[in-house]
């Protein structure tokens, strides 16, 4: 018997499992239930298109911009969800991680996981409302899968890193809560970039070299509309363009790195 695929089966089943259990435990009591995937984002974006496109008159420029914005809604809210749940999930698990042993990065994986099951459904959602407001699907919606892969690695990446460091100190898990709701505003997803070029060129290609900000350019660019200012349309050169891709793998490499280091003294910390 081969003993490392025995493992690696182990593993699979476990992370399975906590990804199910993470996924019904987050609505567990509601009365909504699994609606609240659905009702979160579309309900931020409501808010956000009746102020921003209606009275602050935003996106005029911007063709398809109600889908524009839910699709930039919806995936910040997986970025957010994502890399939250991935810092407090070591924690949570404290009981779990006593009792057995097992390799722990499987904990942090399976929340994040949980994000992207939400990301998926309401990712059918933008589709949706695209063709009802008149997107024509072509290749390029392809396109939008590597761009969410860079986003769930990036997000990964800021979990394992905090993730490790919040087992100690637990104000971790605040201190992003507050630095989550400065960096939406360094990211369009209210504004375009085209806004920001207009009053200074380089404040743009800063905005557009946020990983975050290139991959939901990128889902855009791929899903929506062509005239999305991306990291490879915008840039004097495209070796820049890579910048993000670089920044997204480092802090994934970092972060695993760290957490490895740290998870030896998980069971005690935590």
């Amino acid at each position: 018997m081969n003993i490392p695929r025995v493992l690696n089966r182990k593993n699979r089943i476990l992370l399975k499992e906590l990804t199910k259990t993470d996924f019904k435990l987050r609505y567990q009591g509601s009365v909504l239930g699994y609606l609240w995937a659905l009702l979160r984002p579309l309900m931020m974006f409501a808010i956000l298109y009746i102020v921003f496109a209606k009275l602050l008159r935003f996106g005029g420029d911007i063709p398809h911009y109600p889908v524009y914005l839910l699709c930039g809604t919806t995936m910040w809210s997986f970025f957010t969800e994502c890399t939250s749940q991935g810092i407090q999930a070591i924690v949570n698990r404290g009981d779990l991680l006593r009792k057995i042993s097992f390799p722990k990065y499987i904990v942090v994986v399976s929340a994040t996981l949980t994000a992207v099951i939400n990301m998926l459904i309401n990712l059918v959602v933008i589709i949706i409302f695209a063709l009802i407001n008149g997107v024509t699907p072509t290749w390029s919606w392809f396109l939008i899968i590597p761009a969410i892969l860079e986003l769930y690695l990036l997000s990964l990446g800021i979990a394992f890193l905090l993730g490790s460091i919040n087992v100690k100190y637990r104000d971790i898990t605040s201190i992003w809560d507050v630095l989550t709701q400065a960096l939406f505003y360094a990211v369009p997803i209210i504004y375009p970039v085209s806004m920001i070029a207009t009053s200074s060129v380089l404040a743009a290609k800063v905005i557009i070299l946020n990983p975050i900000s290139q991959a939901i350019q990128d889902i855009r660019f791929g899903l929506i509309t062509h005239e999305t200012i991306t990291t490879w349309n915008y840039l004097d050169h495209i070796i820049l363009a890579f910048i993000p891709i670089i920044i997204t793998f480092a802090i994934l490499i970092i972060g695993a790195l760290v957490f490895r280091r740290k998870s030896k003294f998980f069971a005690e910390e935590v």
